[in-house]
């Protein structure tokens, strides 16, 4: 396994990660999807102050192999978005844990991070796609 999780974090089947501050969420994809990815040249995100709802596209990452959509973990409105991720798509790859994260969003409903995986779980998930 050349990816990592990090423990405080919770994750997505769609390769997105989840760090809980409270009522607000940041988000941004996994160690493993830039893993898959492989160069991202390209992020598009969303508005602030847009209203995102749980399981609908949130924006988009390109790689020179591919497209991905990004999917919303959560519903909730959004508070902050990571400016410099358009203008350095690389952090994707270099920092996706840190430097990459994608958006910020207030929660609507807390419910909603119940159906997010623990590392453990998400990483047996990834293990299970690889071959």
């Amino acid at each position: 396994m050349s990816w990592k999780t990090l423990p405080e974090l919770k994750y997505t089947e769609s390769d997105e990660w989840v760090r809980i501050e409270g009522d607000t969420v940041t988000i941004g994809i996994t160690d493993y999807a830039q893993d898959q990815l492989n160069d991202v040249v390209f992020v598009e995100l969303p508005r602030v102050g847009d209203k995102l709802q749980k399981g609908a596209n949130f924006g988009v990452v390109e790689s020179v192999k591919a497209a991905s959509d990004l999917v919303m973990p959560v519903s909730g409105e959004l508070v902050a978005v990571n400016d410099a991720l358009t203008q350095a798509p690389d952090l994707a790859n270099s920092d996706p844990f840190g430097g990459a994260w994608m958006i910020k969003v207030r929660l609507d409903n807390t419910g909603d991070l119940a159906a997010l995986l623990e590392p453990a779980a998400y990483e047996k998930f990834c293990a299970s796609r690889a071959h």
